[in-house]
């Protein structure tokens, strides 16, 4: 059911004093694209008569096909209390829809659906909670941002040490503003690093939430005059940043990985569920890690899992099981980073676990012991394998999976694979300050 009808939207734009709504929706790589109506055209906006050129945004369509249609989910509806008071600027995210109004399989938001409406024909919900890590980086003299930032804090130090920490509450309040309901906020582990947890929600609520959670951030660090990045890995020699994702399912309102009789007080829908993900874990990469900076996290020594197993014990492998149980009971992925589009993640690591849970597929044994500190010898005795070791790397392995490349689909995989195969391209094209560090002077 709809929380809001196409006249309560009406009432609040005029009850508001709303000026400008505008109509949001995600790119196949995970970047916010809007376009602004006035509140004069909002009528014909809610009848789903809003235009636009998909041949315009990177990975939807050719031009001789480029008509769209902005589809608004009402229930999105949001003031942005950022904005002024008089003439406010609320928005709605729109789902894409081809000019022959069927739904457009390039759109993330659609992939996601799919993969929530397969979930519900096995009686599931699939809830989410994700941990979004950023920086905090100083702008130079022209508002440009910067990797720099005078703060020294580590993990959970407060001020006036820590040099974010009032963005970070006006960050809180703007989203609790926006009607989210925000569990903790803190310094984390790297110099201007920071994280903002919020409550768990439906997979599709959640991915939207992702979306404006990043909207949210930045808007306000750049008020305090900072840049909030959500790059995985800025800085060399410092942790990079994840967006751990921590997944459960419901069946009739009961959480079903939870079994108080089961090993570990997990069901055997949760074992099959972690099953699922790791057997498809290297074709899903280049959706979790999808840029060629997402590797550079992902190395030995700064506390980001890069070998595919498991544990309730403690936080080296890929995947956890946090200590709470009873309805708190979860898998936690902790290979995605903030650089993923949120839509495609959630639908992956979603059909993933039904596939897993379909196929009763059996997870390996879980480990009890530092995955970072095994010698090789016993990594191989276990059977643990690495995640891709790069952009390259991730994109073959999604060539390979063809379940994974089914969830996608046919449009996504095809443009998703010929754009990460050019930007790694472009990318062993480039002569780094490093090589000439390295090699000039000596050569």
């Amino acid at each position: 059911m709809s929380k809001y009808t196409k006249q309560d939207i009406i009432r609040m734009v005029e009850d508001e004093d709303v000026e400008f709504i505008r109509l949001q929706f995600t790119d196949m790589f995970g970047t916010l694209k809007n376009v602004a109506v006035t509140s004069s055209q909002l009528e014909k906006a809610l009848n789903n008569e809003c235009m636009f050129d998909g041949s315009s945004i990177e990975g939807f369509v050719r031009i001789e096909e480029s008509d769209m249609y902005l589809y608004p989910d009402l229930d999105t509806f949001c003031i942005f209390p950022w904005r002024p008071q008089q003439g406010k600027v609320a928005r709605i995210i729109c789902d894409i829809y081809t000019a022959d109004r069927q739904p457009f399989s390039g759109d993330p938001r659609y992939v996601l659906k799919k993969a929530v409406a397969d979930a519900a024909q096995m009686g599931y919900q699939f809830d989410v909670g994700p941990e979004c890590e950023f920086f905090l980086f100083d702008q130079n003299n022209e508002g440009q941002p910067t990797t720099e930032s005078n703060e020294r804090a580590g993990y959970f130090d407060l001020g006036p040490v820590d040099l974010g920490e009032n963005a970070r509450r006006d960050m809180v309040l703007t989203l609790e503003d926006m009607g989210f309901e925000i569990e903790a906020s803190h310094h984390e582990v790297a110099p201007a690093q920071h994280e903002i947890d919020f409550r768990y929600d439906e997979a599709l609520k959640t991915a939207d939430n992702i979306m404006t959670f990043k909207l949210a951030v930045k808007t306000i660090a750049k008020r305090h005059g900072m840049f909030a990045s959500f790059m995985p890995k800025p800085k060399y020699g410092i942790n990079g940043s994840g967006m751990h994702v921590n997944m459960s399912l419901a069946k009739d309102g009961k959480n079903i990985f939870a079994d108080p009789e089961g090993e570990m007080g997990l069901s055997k829908e949760a074992f099959w569920f972690i099953g699922g993900i790791i057997k498809h874990m290297k074709g899903m990469t280049v959706i979790t890690n999808p840029l060629v900076n997402s590797y550079k996290r992902l190395v030995p020594g700064y506390e980001a899992p890069i070998y595919i197993a498991w544990s309730a014990t403690n936080r080296s492998p890929l995947i956890r099981i946090p200590a709470a149980r009873g309805v708190g009971t979860r898998v936690e992925l902790r290979c995605p980073d903030p650089a993923a589009n949120p839509y495609l993640v959630l639908a992956a690591c979603l059909e993933a676990g039904l596939d897993g849970i379909r196929n009763q597929i059996t997870p390996p044994d879980a480990v009890t012991e530092n995955v970072f500190e095994m010698r090789l010898s016993q990594k191989a005795k276990l059977g643990i394998e690495s995640l891709p070791g790069d952009l390259e790397q991730a994109v073959e392995e999604l060539e390979k999976d063809d379940y994974i490349k089914n969830v996608l689909g046919e449009h996504i995989t095809e443009k998703y694979l010929e754009a990460k195969k050019a930007e790694w391209a472009d990318y062993r094209a480039q002569v780094t300050a490093w090589e000439i560090e390295k090699y000039l002077y000596k050569i």
